[in-house]
């Protein structure tokens, strides 16, 4: 059975990540998704260069597009984003802070960074995590998600009641098996996320998403939007 959300206290904006398909893109578009996401990694099925061209990316006229990284070298992120226009850089590997510190020198200023903080079953692992939050100066927004080795698109929910735990000290995306059955319980979060990161509960096969279905789930809280 299906929870209905209240719509008043949920976030209003949405990211739908791992994006491959030209027509679909446009489709989120004219739904008016906040955030569009493009893998870069080359061990996901969803890898956007098998795909797209950077030039095709550079073309989409959106203000949120995303490029996700995990463990990528500096300069070629920079160039990435470049070549591709975007307007963030998601970072969902093991970056440390001085790697942060670095990118953000050398990134336009205008383009956000998001940090992703992965939350396992391991409890003392994931205050770890939570304690070396990386310094916040050159930290847009953080996204939380489910640990996996494979760095993600695992559709599996975490314990959302770890993030009741502390303090969060910036605006963060929550993601991690976000589907129209668990929606409601985002309510019982303290600090509500500033976003929805919506991937592969989403998809017919890695890659090709589900538009009617987005399109279902994006109606159950932004209806006051």
């Amino acid at each position: 059975m299906n929870l209905q959300p209240t719509t008043s206290n949920l976030p209003s904006r949405l990211k739908v990540c791992g994006l491959t398909k030209p027509d679909q893109i446009q489709e989120l578009i004219a739904m008016k998704t906040d955030f569009l996401g493009f893998i870069f990694y080359e061990k996901s099925p969803r890898y956007v260069l098998n795909n797209l061209s950077l030039e095709e990316i550079s073309t989409i006229n959106h203000q949120g597009k995303v490029g996700v990284f995990v463990n990528e070298e500096v300069d070629i992120i920079v160039k990435i984003v470049q070549h591709a226009d975007l307007n963030f850089v998601q970072l969902h590997g093991d970056e440390s802070n001085d790697f942060i510190m670095e990118l953000r020198q050398k990134l336009n200023p205008e383009v956000g960074i998001i940090k992703v903080i992965r939350i396992g079953s391991n409890t003392a692992e994931n205050q770890n995590k939570i304690t070396q939050i990386p310094d916040l100066k050159p930290i847009a927004y953080y996204l939380f998600d489910t640990d996996s080795k494979a760095f993600g698109g695992t559709g599996k929910q975490f314990d959302w009641n770890i993030l009741n735990e502390f303090e969060i000290p910036l605006p963060y995306f929550l993601s991690g098996g976000i589907s129209e059955e668990n929606i409601g319980n985002i309510d019982t979060l303290k600090q509500q996320p500033f976003a929805l990161d919506i991937n592969s509960k989403f998809e017919t096969e890695p890659g090709n998403k589900n538009i009617d279905s987005i399109k279902k789930f994006k109606t159950l809280y932004q209806q006051n939007k």
